[in-house]
């Protein structure tokens, strides 16, 4: 292992902004987190908590915390390594409106109060073709996310897949969620909130410069007490994601959601 990840493992064990609780550290300390409905008391405020699933690098979590200074934001993430970018961006800058938590994302109902978040954001995350369960906008996360989600509380997806975002928009349709915001092409749509226009990660200006359209929804997800996996047929993507194989071939093979 290179000294600079060494270096970056250090940092986040330092930062206060920084909650690190991979499956079994939460096991193995036998009592539930500690800021689970306590996460106002941290903010030092009672301003609505926003959480981006899948954050990366913290890119797109810092962006929004400086866009949006009276909301708190908080990045998760398994990659620590990735996440380091954007807690020391953060903690150089004093930002007192973001934390982050490096965890697996299926166990995030164990960091959250019921009703204590208010609005969700998936940034660009792997569409899991072949994987239902692994998607994140899949019933069996919006079943999560509504064990902490406040009734009515908003989900955002941003994706550079064509296939993750028509199924979004199946899941959406077949459970009766509002839709507030629904375009394939979202620079070039009607889309009106210049901050949110504003926020371009890395990759995502590496996906535009390749011609690639960035694909936009936004529902409110009001609780269910049943969910509907969405049974329909979606084209592949040809591509994973960016600077992964196979990105240009001319696959047409489809899948039956399951």
């Amino acid at each position: 292992m290179g000294k600079n990840k060494l270096q970056k493992f250090d940092d986040m064990e330092a930062f206060p902004h920084v909650f690190q609780y991979t499956f079994s550290a939460l096991r193995e300390q036998n009592k539930p987190f500690e800021l689970k409905g306590a996460w106002n008391s941290f903010f030092g405020n009672d301003n609505p908590i926003v959480v981006e699933l899948g954050c990366g690098k913290g890119e797109y979590t810092v962006a929004l915390a400086r866009l949006f200074p009276e909301m708190n934001f908080i990045g998760v993430d398994i990659k620590g390594a990735r996440m380091w970018t954007g807690a020391k961006e953060s903690h150089l800058a004093g930002m007192k409106n973001v934390a982050f938590i490096r965890t697996n994302i299926e166990i995030i109902p164990a960091f959250f109060a019921e009703g204590e978040v208010s609005e969700i954001w998936l940034t660009f995350p792997d569409p899991q073709m072949k994987k239902v369960r692994k998607r994140l906008t899949s019933t069996r996360f919006m079943e999560l996310y509504q064990q902490f989600l406040r009734p009515g509380g908003i989900v955002h997806l941003k994706t550079d897949s064509n296939f993750m975002f028509r199924y979004t928009e199946e899941m959406v349709k077949a459970n009766n969620y509002e839709v507030l915001f629904d375009n394939d092409d979202l620079y070039h749509s009607d889309f009106s909130d210049d901050k949110i226009l504003s926020i371009k990660t890395f990759y995502e200006q590496q996906w535009l410069d390749r011609g690639l359209t960035i694909k936009y929804i936004k529902f409110k997800a009001d609780h269910r007490s049943t969910f509907v996996e969405p049974d329909v047929e979606i084209e592949y993507d040809s591509y994973r994601s960016y600077n992964r194989s196979k990105r240009s071939g001319k696959n047409t093979n489809k899948e039956v959601i399951e």
